[in-house]
């Protein structure tokens, strides 16, 4: 975290790291990156209140719910998130429709993180036109995008049509020689291609 903590936007503690730290590593990180927006990237699936009071109790903005759980426990979750000034994050793992994401939408949701899997990558899968089509149906809703899986700046220009939050590149920033250099060239693509416009 020392490394890129000035050339990142926003900081995620990740559901592998939170599962195996539990709530101490958002409020780690909170403490290391006080200017930084904070991700608890739970997936949430039920308790939705509960657990964001928890995790903007420890300094999270942003939590993710997975696009599985009961729209009341998104509403839950998004009121929770909303008296604690943060926002939620739809999670799209699996099987979801774009009338969730019009449910989602209509109670007050306005990101969600589109996935291309730790198991899809490393079985070659790419992105595709499907997934293309699928961003710009969601961003047509009204839906802000976080994208990640394996993502890198060269990656970019293919999200150029589709309503950018953020792009999710722990594994390019993770796996890089000079991590603050590849952040870097994140920011290059991300001005050339949006303007500069940041979370």
């Amino acid at each position: 975290m020392t490394l890129l903590k000035d050339s990142v936007d926003i900081v995620e503690a990740g559901t592998i790291l939170c599962l195996n730290e539990g709530l101490g590593a958002v409020k780690a990180l909170r403490e290391q990156c006080p200017d930084k927006i904070i991700v608890a990237d739970w997936k949430v699936a039920d308790a939705g209140e509960t657990l964001a009071q928890q995790a903007f109790g420890a300094g999270a903005n942003w939590m993710t719910i997975i696009c599985a759980a009961p729209l009341a426990t998104v509403e839950k979750g998004h009121a929770m998130a909303q008296n604690c000034g943060g926002e939620i994050q739809i999670e799209l793992f699996g099987n979801w429709t774009l009338d969730d994401a019009r449910d989602w939408h209509r109670i007050g949701v306005r990101q969600a993180i589109y996935h291309r899997g730790r198991d899809a990558q490393a079985s070659g899968q790419q992105w595709g036109e499907a997934d293309l089509a699928r961003m710009k149906a969601l961003s047509d809703i009204g839906l802000e995008l976080s994208i990640t899986g394996g993502i890198t700046p060269a990656d970019l220009p293919l999200f150029k049509e589709i309503r950018v939050k953020a792009f999710i590149a722990g594994r390019a920033l993770a796996g890089a020689a000079n991590p603050a250099q590849v952040a870097g060239d994140f920011h290059a693509q991300i001005d050339s291609i949006w303007g500069g416009k940041r979370a």
